[in-house]
C-alpha cells in the first residue's frame, strides 16, 4: 500500500514514511493509493474479537509495510493495560432508538485517545523502520482535546518532542487545565491569541515554510503532525467504526448487511471522514450525518457545493467544533473526484478567498454519503436535557449536537438503524452539560462540578480529570499568531 498527495506531487510513500513526514512536500495530505476491500464475511469474523483484535484486522489492511507483530505490539501498547476504563474501549450504549458510540473511556475522556494512543507507537516503529536519526518534533493545533490526547500519548518518547497550540479561551476550562498540567520532558504548550483556524493556519505556515524547515534541519529536527492530516492519525479511526458495527450484531439491532447510519459531530473532518473510508472499504454505511454547531460552514458546503468560510465566528459551548477551515474535507475531495490538479486548485482557491465552488456534478456524488445539519447552543442545551430525561443518559454538548442531527434526519425519513458517535465525557464540558438539566454552577469550582454531575449522572468521574485538582500548572506561555515560528525555535533550542 503506497500514500500519495492529494495536490498531484507524484510523491508516493508507504506508511511508515507517511506518518513520519505528516504532510506532504506539495502541501497535501497523503491518502491511500488504493481502498482495500472487505466483505461481509470479513465483517461477521470481527465480532466475537475484542477491540485489539478488530484493530489489529483492519490495520493490517492499511500498514502493509508493518509486520503483523509490529501492529500487534503497538496496539497492544496503545490500548491495553488500565489505559482505557472499559474493557471494550468503545462500547456502544444502546438506547430505546439508537446507539451511541461511546469513544472517551481513554485516558483523556475524548476521542482523540483512540488515535493518539496509538500514533506514538506507529512512530516509534516507524523511526526504526526507516532508520531515521533526526529528532522528530510534532506540531500540532487544537480545539481542545486533540492537545491533551497527543501530549499524553508522546510524553517522554525517544527521539520525539510535541509541541502544542491552542486558542486563548477558546477551550474549555478542563480542557486548559489538562494541557496546562502535562507533563513531559519532551512537551510544551502554548496558547495563540486568536481562534482555532489561526492556530491551524499558522502550524501549516510553519509546516509550509522550506527557509524555516532548513533551519530546523541543520539542528538535526524534522517537523511531523499528531492533528488527522497524518495519516497514522486518520487510520485508528476508521476501526471502531466496524467495531461498532460488529457490536450492534452481537447485540442483535441489525442483520448482516444491513445498512446503518453514522452522525459524528464535526469539526475538522477527520472522524467522519474515517466513517467514510469504512464505507468505502465495504462496511455497509446508509448516510453519514455531519453535525456541526453554529459554525456550520461544513453544513452549507454539503448542502450548496460553496466553502466559504468569510463568515462570523462563534465561540460556542461545543469548541472542539469551533472551526471554520476543514483541513480533512481535502481527502474527501480526492477520493471523490479521483482529481489531484483540481483539488490543488480549490485548496489554493481557499487560501486566496477563503471560499471555493465544487460544482453541481461533485455536489450530486457528495449527497449520495453526506447528510448535513447543525444547531446553536440553545439546541444543544435542549437536547442534553431531552436525553438525560428519556434516556437517563447524561452526554457532552458534542455528542448533543449530532444526536440532534440524527433526529433531524430521522424527521426527513431516515429508516436505517443510527449510531450517534460520542465523542467526549460530559465530564469535560460538566458546567454546561449541567445548566442544560437545569442546575446551577456559578459558586461552584471545577471540580465540585465533577461531584454534582456524578450525583446526577452517576457516571464515575475518569481518574485523569479527577487528578487535575491537585496538579501543578507548568506551561503559562501566550504568544500572537505572527510569533508561533518563534516559539518553535525556542523550543528546539532549549534541548
Amino acid at each position: 500500500m503506497k500514500y500519495i498527495s492529494t495536490r498531484g506531487s507524484g510523491e508516493k510513500l508507504d506508511s511508515a514514511n507517511a506518518i513520519l513526514k505528516g504532510i506532504a512536500d506539495d502541501g497535501g495530505l497523503f491518502a491511500p493509493e488504493d481502498i482495500p476491500s472487505i466483505d461481509l464475511d470479513f465483517i461477521n469474523n470481527l465480532t466475537n474479537l475484542s477491540y485489539e483484535e478488530r484493530a489489529k484486522a483492519i490495520l493490517s489492511l492499511f500498514l502493509t509495510d508493518y509486520t503483523e507483530e509490529e501492529i500487534a505490539s503497538c496496539v497492544e501498547r496503545a490500548y491495553g493495560g488500565d489505559k482505557f476504563d472499559d474493557v471494550r474501549r468503545a462500547p456502544i450504549n444502546i438506547l430505546s432508538d439508537t446507539a451511541v458510540l461511546e469513544l472517551w473511556h481513554g485516558p483523556t475522556s475524548a476521542f482523540k485517545d483512540m488515535a493518539l494512543q496509538l500514533l506514538p507507537e506507529l512512530m516509534s516503529v516507524a523511526l526504526k523502520k526507516t532508520g531515521e536519526k533526526a529528532e522528530i518534533l510534532i506540531l500540532v493545533a487544537t480545539s481542545g482535546d486533540t492537545g491533551k490526547a497527543a501530549l499524553e500519548g508522546f510524553k517522554d518518547a525517544e527521539q520525539i518532542k510535541i509541541m502544542v497550540f491552542y486558542p486563548n479561551g477558546g477551550v474549555s476550562d478542563m480542557q486548559r487545565l489538562q494541557m496546562a498540567t502535562q507533563e513531559g520532558k519532551n512537551v510544551k504548550v502554548v496558547s495563540v491569541i486568536g481562534n482555532f483556524d489561526d492556530a491551524q493556519t499558522g502550524v501549516k505556515q510553519i509546516f509550509g515554510d522550506e527557509k524555516f524547515n532548513a533551519a530546523l534541519l541543520k539542528q538535526n529536527v524534522k517537523l511531523s503532525s499528531a492533528n488527522s492530516i497524518n495519516w497514522g492519525r486518520l487510520v485508528p479511526q476508521i476501526v471502531y467504526y466496524f467495531s461498532a458495527y460488529a457490536d450492534l450484531l452481537k447485540a442483535k439491532k441489525i442483520n448482516l448487511g444491513d445498512k446503518i447510519d453514522f452522525s459524528v459531530p464535526t469539526g475538522n473532518f477527520g472522524d467522519i471522514l474515517a466513517a467514510y473510508y469504512a464505507k468505502l472499504m465495504g462496511l455497509p454505511v446508509g448516510k453519514l450525518i455531519c453535525a456541526s454547531n453554529a459554525n456550520n460552514v461544513l453544513t452549507d458546503f454539503l448542502k450548496t457545493g460553496v466553502y466559504d468560510k468569510n463568515r462570523p465566528f462563534y465561540k460556542t459551548i461545543t469548541p472542539s467544533m469551533d472551526i471554520l477551515i476543514s483541513s480533512n474535507l481535502e481527502r474527501l475531495l480526492y477520493h471523490i473526484t479521483n482529481d489531484a490538479a483540481q483539488v490543488k486548485n480549490w485548496m489554493e482557491e481557499l487560501y486566496k478567498t477563503g471560499r471555493y465552488d465544487v460544482g453541481e456534478k461533485v455536489l450530486s456524488k457528495l449527497k449520495e454519503t453526506f447528510w448535513a445539519d447543525f444547531t446553536d447552543d440553545s439546541g444543544t442545551k435542549a437536547t442534553i436535557k431531552s436525553v438525560y430525561e428519556d434516556e437517563n443518559t447524561m452526554i457532552d454538548p458534542h455528542t448533543a449536537v449530532a444526536f440532534k442531527a440524527a433526529t433531524e434526519y430521522k424527521k426527513m425519513g431516515g429508516k436505517n438503524y443510527t449510531v450517534v458517535v460520542s465523542t467526549a465525557s460530559p465530564y469535560k464540558f460538566g458546567r454546561d452539560a449541567l445548566d442544560a438539566i437545569g442546575e446551577k454552577t456559578d459558586n461552584l469550582n471545577d471540580f465540585e462540578v465533577l461531584d454534582l454531575l456524578f450525583e446526577k449522572s452517576k457516571l464515575s468521574v475518569p481518574k485523569g480529570l479527577a487528578r487535575l485538582k491537585d496538579a501543578k500548572i507548568l506551561h503559562n506561555e501566550t504568544v500572537n499568531k505572527e510569533q508561533m515560528a518563534d516559539a518553535v525555535l525556542n523550543f528546539v533550542e532549549k534541548r
